[in-house]
């Protein structure tokens, strides 16, 4: 039976229905980007802090445009630009060592937990879970790496303590547990060794959970100065993170006629402590702020397959 005018009721409500689809779907578009915006605010809070005078700060608080420009925040904090940029360089190059090899040692032994047909299974998975509930205290780690290793005032001291994690571990774990054993299986059959199935086939699928443990472990050697305090005491291997809070704790019990006589501050300025802060962690955390996006599209999936199984 054909409708009066020619109406099809069926594709009115189809085009309606596509309507609040599209319009649902740009109302949650506008709620994201609203979203991100209030997630940024803060960054841009900081950034614009650091270039704040602290009677600017003092006047009107924390702004995102400071008005006007002070710079004086900065050349403080680079006024050894040497032991700046050689601090910049031993925090990369022990971040960069310290993920790469963490990341093989981590892989290599949850790849060891993963397998069923492993004898020491599960005597080494207790090892790893008792770690995560005791550990040796700071006075014998310190004796271990200074009078046992020698690693003292050695770049070494900030790579080793950081290259092992239990959770990483587990997490790594939970993840290969997901890989099919036909696999390692199949590659068996048709000759492979031990060490070329885990190069050739357990590591490529492994890139989502490297990833997110590499993340984490580059964020962990980045922002450590603690190791940095205990085990150097040479201004040649001395972290970034570390140098910006010994800048920060001079300046606290830095009086004006000092900070004039260093040239830090001219004559009837006040030393920008609060601006200093914030000009800190711009400089510290730039470049992993960079980093991170090369690692987005593999966190979410990541995490949510570590998680399902420990």
């Amino acid at each position: 039976m054909l409708f009066k005018g020619g109406r099809n009721p069926g594709r009115t409500a189809g085009s309606h229905g596509f309507q609040r689809s599209q319009g649902f779907q740009a109302a949650v578009n506008l709620f994201m980007i609203a979203l991100c915006c209030a997630t940024l605010y803060p960054f841009a809070i900081v950034l614009g802090s650091s270039f704040q005078s602290p009677a600017d700060i003092a006047k009107n608080g924390y702004s995102a445009i400071p008005r006007p420009v002070d710079l004086t925040a900065y050349r403080m904090v680079f006024a050894n630009p040497r032991q700046l940029a050689n601090s910049y360089w031993t925090t990369i190059y022990t971040t960069a060592i310290t993920a790469a090899v963490g990341l093989w040692v981590t892989l290599s032994y949850a790849y060891v937990l993963s397998r069923k047909d492993y004898a020491l299974r599960r005597a080494l998975s207790f090892y790893v879970f008792f770690t995560m509930l005791f550990n040796g205290g700071l006075v014998p780690t310190y004796i271990l790496f200074v009078n046992w290793l020698h690693v003292k005032n050695s770049p070494v001291a900030l790579i080793l303590p950081l290259l092992v994690n239990a959770w990483y571990i587990l997490m790594m774990k939970g993840f290969l547990q997901e890989i099919p054993a036909a696999l390692p299986e199949s590659a068996k059959i048709d000759g492979a060794g031990e060490f070329r199935i885990f190069v050739q086939i357990v590591l490529p699928i492994s890139k989502p959970a490297l990833a997110v443990i590499g993340l984490f472990m580059m964020l962990g050697s980045w922002n450590d100065w603690y190791h940095t305090l205990l085990y150097i005491d040479v201004d040649r291997y001395m972290k970034l993170q570390y140098l910006l809070l010994r800048l920060v704790k001079n300046m606290e019990f830095l009086n004006s006629a000092e900070a004039v006589q260093y040239g830090v501050v001219k004559a009837g300025m006040a030393i920008p402590l609060e601006s200093a802060r914030m000009a800190m962690c711009v400089v510290a955390a730039g470049p992993m702020l960079l980093v991170f996006p090369f690692f987005q599209k593999y966190f979410v999936r990541g995490i949510a397959i570590g998680s399902v199984k420990g």
